[in-house]
């Protein structure tokens, strides 16, 4: 073999290995890793733990599965590739729990209207999942709603048996935020409101994501991404989001 054929050889073996690096899952943390890091966050407030957490998948791909990947697979851990409701879900499971077993169990119960049913590591049931993001909020299960602590509210046509949605605008949000006096705090479940016209299922919460406070910034970090068309786990101001986003305003949930 040539020394120029052998180069390239070698070339491509590199490059094949690159490739199933990359494509492999970058966020499937271990067991060992979860416990570790439960451990090291252990001392902080329920709200820093969960925008920790909702940190470490930052630059997840964002799962493409239009019912999510952990559905079709019938699991709970799918932490490969995640979409907005996903990433919340398992923020804050992670957050509120101890170990990895705990998470699960969290799990079970959080996801559900009811509880999970899991036999032999499948998920049995997961029809009676939370399929809204409103239903996620006025569960109690996600928190305690906090939209009228963050700022003056308004609301908007409702849908799903809901004549109206109280909720604080856009332009609220960002008057507060460049007055520097936003009632936002770490670990703040931001369930975004979607135009009335704009529904396509009834759906009215279009959008979830997790606010962290950084040095006085307030950053939300969310799976930001369209079922086929790709996206990652993105970390930005809230503010850029605010200005560019297509949903009228916000409603809030907190874990105290």
């Amino acid at each position: 073999m040539s020394v120029k054929n052998s180069k390239r050889k070698t070339l491509c073996i590199v490059l094949c290995a690159l490739c199933i690096s990359l494509s492999s899952p970058l966020h499937a943390f271990t067991d060992e890793d979860i416990a570790s890091y439960q451990r090291a966050v252990s001392d902080r407030s329920p709200g820093e733990r969960i925008a920790l957490w909702a940190e470490r998948f930052v630059g997840t791909p964002y799962d493409p599965d239009p019912q999510g990947a952990y559905v079709t697979r019938e699991v709970i851990v799918a932490d490969d590739t995640i979409d907005c409701m996903y990433h919340t879900f398992r923020s804050v499971e992670l957050a509120m729990s101890h170990s990895p077993d705990e998470a699960l169990a969290v799990a079970i119960d959080k996801r559900f209207h009811g509880r999970g049913i899991v036999s032999e590591g499948r998920v049995l049931n997961y029809e009676a999942r939370f399929r809204y993001g409103e239903d996620m909020l006025e569960s109690g299960k996600w928190g305690r709603e906090v939209t009228a602590e963050i700022g003056p509210e308004t609301s908007i046509e409702g849908s799903r048996g809901r004549e109206r949605i109280v909720m604080v605008a856009r332009e609220t949000l960002l008057s507060s935020l460049a007055e520097g006096n936003s009632k936002l705090k770490s670990g703040d479940i931001v369930f975004f409101i979607k135009t009335p016209g704009k529904r396509v299922a009834g759906e009215i919460v279009g959008h979830i994501g997790i606010i962290k406070h950084e040095g006085g910034t307030i950053y939300l970090i969310h799976a930001n991404g369209r079922k086929g068309s790709g996206g990652m786990v993105k970390k930005v101001l809230f503010s850029d989001y605010l200005k560019g986003m297509p949903f009228e305003g916000v409603r809030v949930s907190r874990f105290d």
